[in-house]
């Protein structure tokens, strides 16, 4: 590498706007390209919403924060929520009617996964699917949702499983961030959340990012699948929901009823050049949108 090739490189990585300005400002404008980021969070927090959403907008033209490409999105639990997303490629597309198509699913590839090493294998596909350039836009976008729930029955606690289940991370990091590298893909993928008990100052004493302790629900919890794969990633957000009960005044009624209140919290854990940031969120009909405060 010549200084001269050197001056030849972008100044900055490309990067998928999540359509919320709130959010796309913890992130340091959206979404990176070349690395993988981790959605984690507990069932219900928006993880799945958030991944559609970025689908969709991942065929925007960059110059309306999309990548101008296609998707592929790999599910590993319950059935894919297809409905949602054609709701969300309708909205889209009457919001872009020209920069959409008219069937904006058509430029999403969605697969089903059971295990870890099934998902090697439907890599090794993905990289032969890419390279082939059949696809209308280039694949710019690969969502895995979630990587946790190939884990949770297929490796024990023994000290041989560890060290099997720790290969497996770094064999799956390590081909989606080559074929994040090599095309300019992003990656993002979802990660469940354990209870977790413990010293306050991190997990197992070692403080992972700019938060000590992860709360939603009122609980502490840590991410899935422990340090060695909060080593193979290379951003973490955390989205945390939190029930508040309030008492609401109903008209011509002799008492006020208590209604409950979902608040929800995007955190930026970690990420490359990056201090923390946070914001407040909601889920709407056209996807997730912050909140300012």
């Amino acid at each position: 590498m010549t200084p001269q090739n050197l001056m030849l490189l972008p100044l900055s990585t490309p990067k998928l706007s999540i359509g919320c300005p709130i959010l796309d400002h913890c992130l340091g404008g959206g979404i990176a390209c070349n690395s993988i980021t981790e959605l984690v969070g507990e069932s219900g927090s928006g993880k799945t919403q958030l991944c559609l959403q970025l689908t969709v907008r991942a065929q925007l033209p960059p110059s309306h924060g999309g990548l101008g490409g296609s998707s592929i999105y790999i599910f590993t639990e319950f059935s894919f929520p297809f409905r949602r997303l054609q709701q969300l490629g309708n909205l889209y597309h009457a919001s872009y009617p020209n920069l959409l198509r008219l069937e904006p699913l058509e430029d999403i590839y969605v697969h089903g996964v059971h295990d870890a090493q099934e998902l090697i294998h439907v890599l090794g596909d993905i990289e032969a699917f890419i390279a082939i350039d059949h696809t209308r836009l280039p694949v710019k976008l690969i969502v895995i949702d979630s990587i946790a729930a190939l884990f949770q029955s297929q490796y024990q606690t023994t000290p041989a499983d560890l060290k099997r289940r720790s290969e497996m991370f770094f064999n799956i990091s390590g081909t989606l961030k080559g074929l994040a590298n090599k095309y300019g893909l992003a990656v993002v993928v979802t990660n469940q959340v354990v209870d977790f008990i413990g010293p306050h100052h991190g997990v197992n004493g070692v403080r992972l990012g700019n938060l000590e302790s992860l709360d939603t629900s009122g609980r502490r919890v840590s991410p899935a699948l422990g340090l060695a794969w909060a080593h193979c990633i290379n951003s973490r957000v955390f989205l945390a929901r939190h029930e508040q009960s309030i008492e609401v005044d109903i008209r011509n009624a002799p008492s006020t009823s208590i209604c409950s209140q979902t608040h929800r919290t995007f955190h930026l854990v970690f990420a490359p050049h990056l201090a923390y940031a946070s914001a407040e969120f909601v889920i709407k009909k056209e996807g997730i949108v912050g909140v300012s405060q």
